[in-house]
């Protein structure tokens, strides 16, 4: 019997990699200061990723679950006090065009959280006035604020809305009246972030080069195979690429600690993502197996062996999708 490869869920690569206290500040620092190194490592831990609460109203109750991708909450010391932040990660890799409520929802499950962590304290009127018992809440309670930046991993620019308002069809004598909600948008391919970790730099950069859907494929993998061997990338930003463009990732390989070998990995995984989306096609234009194992070789000039691996691989997934719907 060979042995089972073990393969890492992409999304779970990409979650991972923003777990480290490092370069999730290093990323907020670049988004909301500039570069400024406002945000410390040391003052963020992580959170519950999961935003459940329950909406109600007299005539039903529905349990809602939202499950966000990253999550930490900033505890700052100051003279008097201690500054709280929460601040939430969202990766995308395709355009979302209802990402700015879906936004929306992930930071109502959050303050709703708190709201009802709150209320638990005002179970009877003691001490409350009759607007702040009705409330569950007294005037002077306030609520941790939240920060949700949207990361869209995606080879060509985001074309969907970027608020609430951009969702909707206003008349234009109505729009002053309509509450709109703002989605912080950062596209990996294309930014002018200014990040000081340095697997954050290689991670965007390598970004940069495989996202950039304007020169010849084969061209864009050899410049990032290229930078990944010069700059010593780690394989942690390796993974966190090929997962982040939804390429399998082979941990078996990953485990070999040699530098080549992390360029054998980039440039396998990229050749994963490249047959996927042959095969895809494939079906769009409903080309038989046999026409599909072709392309397949002559396009990525592999074997029929390997080809056949490949289809085998995302042909079976792509069946599964379909009968889903």
């Amino acid at each position: 019997m060979g042995k089972t490869k073990n393969k890492l869920k992409a999304d779970v690569v990409v979650k991972n990699y923003w777990r480290n206290n490092e370069q999730f500040a290093d990323f907020f620092n670049a988004v909301l200061y500039e570069g400024k190194q406002v945000i410390k490592p040391d003052e963020l831990e992580d959170m519950d990723t999961e935003e459940s609460y329950v909406s109600e109203n007299k005539k039903y109750v529905e349990s809602v679950l939202a499950s966000r991708d990253n999550i930490k909450i900033r505890k700052k010391s100051t003279k008097h006090d201690v500054e709280l932040c929460i601040l939430g990660m969202e990766s995308q890799e395709h355009i979302h065009y209802a990402m700015p409520m879906r936004v929306m929802g992930y930071d109502y499950g959050s303050y709703k959280k708190q709201y009802d962590s709150n209320a638990v304290k005002y179970k009877t009127a003691k001490g409350l006035s009759d607007d702040e018992f009705i409330s569950k809440m007294k005037r002077t309670d306030k609520f941790i604020p939240i920060i949700t930046i949207v990361i869209y991993y995606g080879g060509k620019a985001w074309d969907g809305a970027v608020s609430l308002q951009g969702m909707l069809d206003i008349p234009e004598d109505m729009k002053a009246f309509i509450n709109d909600y703002k989605m912080n948008l950062v596209e990996a391919r294309k930014n002018n972030l200014k990040l000081h970790n340095i697997n954050n730099k290689d991670l965007f950069n390598l970004f940069g080069i495989l996202l950039n859907r304007n020169g010849n494929l084969n061209e864009i993998k050899e410049k990032a195979i290229n930078y990944a061997a010069e700059h010593k990338v780690e394989k942690s930003v390796i993974m966190t690429v090929t997962g982040a463009v939804n390429c399998k990732i082979d941990y078996n390989m990953l485990e070999k600690e040699a530098d080549a070998d992390m360029c054998t990995v980039f440039e396998e995984t990229r050749k994963e993502g490249e047959a996927k989306a042959i095969i895809e096609l494939g079906f769009e234009f409903g080309l038989s197996e046999e026409e599909i194992l072709d392309r397949l070789q002559k396009k990525l000039n592999i074997s029929l062996q390997k080809a056949q691996e490949y289809f085998s691989m995302f042909a079976k997934k792509k069946v599964i999708k379909d009968e889903e719907y």
